[in-house]
Protein backbone atom coordinates (compact mmCIF):
# COMPACT_ATOMS: atom_id res chain seq x y z
CA UNK A 1 0.00 0.00 0.00
CA UNK A 2 2.56 2.51 0.84
CA UNK A 3 3.82 2.60 -3.27
CA UNK A 4 0.55 3.73 -4.25
CA UNK A 5 0.26 7.69 -4.45
CA UNK A 6 -2.60 9.75 -2.80
CA UNK A 7 -3.59 11.09 -5.71
CA UNK A 8 -7.16 12.64 -3.68
CA UNK A 9 -6.35 16.04 -2.26
CA UNK A 10 -8.32 18.25 0.59
CA UNK A 11 -8.40 20.74 -2.06
CA UNK A 12 -9.85 18.45 -4.74
CA UNK A 13 -12.57 17.46 -2.49
CA UNK A 14 -13.64 20.69 -1.17
CA UNK A 15 -13.84 21.96 -4.95
CA UNK A 16 -16.33 19.46 -6.15
CA UNK A 17 -19.26 20.94 -6.89
CA UNK A 18 -22.15 18.77 -4.97
CA UNK A 19 -24.62 18.73 -8.32
CA UNK A 20 -22.27 18.41 -10.56
CA UNK A 21 -23.44 14.54 -10.81
CA UNK A 22 -27.18 15.10 -11.23
CA UNK A 23 -26.51 17.90 -14.13
CA UNK A 24 -24.15 15.58 -15.94
CA UNK A 25 -27.37 12.19 -15.39
CA UNK A 26 -29.62 15.32 -16.98
CA UNK A 27 -27.61 16.34 -19.66
CA UNK A 28 -26.83 12.39 -20.71
CA UNK A 29 -30.23 12.42 -20.18
CA UNK A 30 -30.87 14.91 -23.00
CA UNK A 31 -28.72 13.38 -25.44
CA UNK A 32 -30.08 10.16 -25.18
CA UNK A 33 -33.38 11.48 -25.82
CA UNK A 34 -32.24 13.29 -28.64
CA UNK A 35 -30.45 10.64 -30.53
CA UNK A 36 -33.49 8.91 -29.83
CA UNK A 37 -36.25 11.29 -31.58
CA UNK A 38 -33.69 11.41 -34.45
CA UNK A 39 -33.10 7.84 -35.54
CA UNK A 40 -36.94 7.25 -34.95
CA UNK A 41 -37.46 10.27 -37.05
CA UNK A 42 -35.45 8.71 -39.83
CA UNK A 43 -36.13 4.49 -38.99
CA UNK A 44 -39.43 4.83 -37.71
CA UNK A 45 -43.44 6.01 -38.19
CA UNK A 46 -44.08 9.24 -36.81
CA UNK A 47 -46.12 7.66 -33.78
CA UNK A 48 -43.07 5.49 -32.82
CA UNK A 49 -41.00 8.89 -32.71
CA UNK A 50 -43.56 10.90 -30.98
CA UNK A 51 -43.99 8.08 -28.58
CA UNK A 52 -39.81 8.56 -27.87
CA UNK A 53 -40.54 12.57 -28.05
CA UNK A 54 -43.10 11.90 -25.11
CA UNK A 55 -41.64 9.52 -22.73
CA UNK A 56 -38.03 11.64 -23.29
CA UNK A 57 -39.77 14.52 -22.47
CA UNK A 58 -41.65 13.41 -19.53
CA UNK A 59 -38.63 11.30 -18.41
CA UNK A 60 -36.71 14.50 -17.97
CA UNK A 61 -39.59 16.44 -16.58
CA UNK A 62 -39.96 13.77 -13.55
CA UNK A 63 -36.33 13.38 -12.90
CA UNK A 64 -36.62 17.27 -12.52
CA UNK A 65 -39.58 16.96 -10.18
CA UNK A 66 -38.04 14.46 -7.89
CA UNK A 67 -34.84 16.21 -7.75
CA UNK A 68 -36.48 19.15 -6.29
CA UNK A 69 -39.33 17.40 -4.15
CA UNK A 70 -36.71 15.12 -2.63
CA UNK A 71 -34.72 18.42 -1.60
CA UNK A 72 -37.98 19.86 -0.63
CA UNK A 73 -38.31 16.90 1.58
CA UNK A 74 -35.21 16.97 3.06
CA UNK A 75 -35.31 20.91 3.75
CA UNK A 76 -38.42 20.30 5.88
CA UNK A 77 -37.93 19.72 9.67
CA UNK A 78 -39.58 17.41 12.28
CA UNK A 79 -41.50 20.23 13.94
CA UNK A 80 -43.11 22.01 10.89
CA UNK A 81 -45.65 20.92 8.80
CA UNK A 82 -44.86 19.97 4.97
CA UNK A 83 -45.27 22.64 2.03
CA UNK A 84 -46.46 22.01 -1.34
CA UNK A 85 -42.95 20.53 -2.52
CA UNK A 86 -43.31 17.50 -0.40
CA UNK A 87 -46.42 16.90 -2.09
CA UNK A 88 -45.37 17.46 -5.70
CA UNK A 89 -43.45 14.07 -5.27
CA UNK A 90 -46.53 12.48 -5.02
CA UNK A 91 -48.19 14.56 -7.89
CA UNK A 92 -45.82 13.95 -10.39
CA UNK A 93 -46.81 10.02 -10.75
CA UNK A 94 -50.38 11.52 -11.50
CA UNK A 95 -49.02 14.24 -13.86
CA UNK A 96 -46.68 11.80 -15.86
CA UNK A 97 -49.39 8.57 -15.59
CA UNK A 98 -52.28 10.94 -17.08
CA UNK A 99 -50.14 13.03 -20.11
CA UNK A 100 -48.92 8.84 -20.96
CA UNK A 101 -52.34 7.56 -20.92
CA UNK A 102 -54.45 10.68 -22.53
CA UNK A 103 -51.60 10.20 -25.27
CA UNK A 104 -52.01 6.78 -25.52
CA UNK A 105 -56.20 6.73 -25.61
CA UNK A 106 -55.76 9.71 -28.31
CA UNK A 107 -53.61 7.33 -30.38
CA UNK A 108 -50.57 9.79 -31.16
CA UNK A 109 -47.71 7.36 -29.45
CA UNK A 110 -46.76 4.12 -29.70
CA UNK A 111 -46.91 2.51 -26.44
CA UNK A 112 -43.41 0.84 -26.34
CA UNK A 113 -41.60 3.98 -27.80
CA UNK A 114 -43.01 5.83 -24.77
CA UNK A 115 -41.90 3.33 -22.41
CA UNK A 116 -38.60 3.52 -24.09
CA UNK A 117 -38.38 7.04 -23.98
CA UNK A 118 -39.41 7.24 -19.78
CA UNK A 119 -36.30 4.70 -19.84
CA UNK A 120 -33.90 7.27 -20.16
CA UNK A 121 -32.55 7.58 -17.21
CA UNK A 122 -30.55 4.22 -17.91
CA UNK A 123 -28.43 4.77 -20.60
CA UNK A 124 -27.14 8.24 -18.00
CA UNK A 125 -26.60 5.47 -15.54
CA UNK A 126 -24.43 3.65 -17.63
CA UNK A 127 -22.33 6.77 -19.20
CA UNK A 128 -21.69 7.84 -15.37
CA UNK A 129 -20.77 4.39 -14.76
CA UNK A 130 -18.41 4.26 -16.98
CA UNK A 131 -17.13 7.55 -16.48
CA UNK A 132 -16.49 6.45 -12.80
CA UNK A 133 -14.44 3.60 -14.06
CA UNK A 134 -12.56 5.15 -16.07
CA UNK A 135 -11.14 7.98 -13.48
CA UNK A 136 -11.23 4.71 -10.49
CA UNK A 137 -8.96 2.83 -12.81
CA UNK A 138 -7.19 4.38 -15.44
CA UNK A 139 -5.98 7.62 -13.50
CA UNK A 140 -6.42 5.66 -10.28
CA UNK A 141 -9.24 8.15 -8.48
CA UNK A 142 -12.61 8.87 -7.90
CA UNK A 143 -14.51 11.86 -9.43
CA UNK A 144 -17.34 12.41 -7.46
Amino acid sequence: MSQIVNSVSAQGLAGDDNGALEMRIFRTMIASVALAVIAGTMLAPWRVTSGLMLGGGLSLLNYHWLRTSVAAVFRVSTDERPRAGVSRYIIRYFVVAGAAFAAYELRLVSLPAMFAGLCSFVPALFVEAFRQFYFAIIRREESL
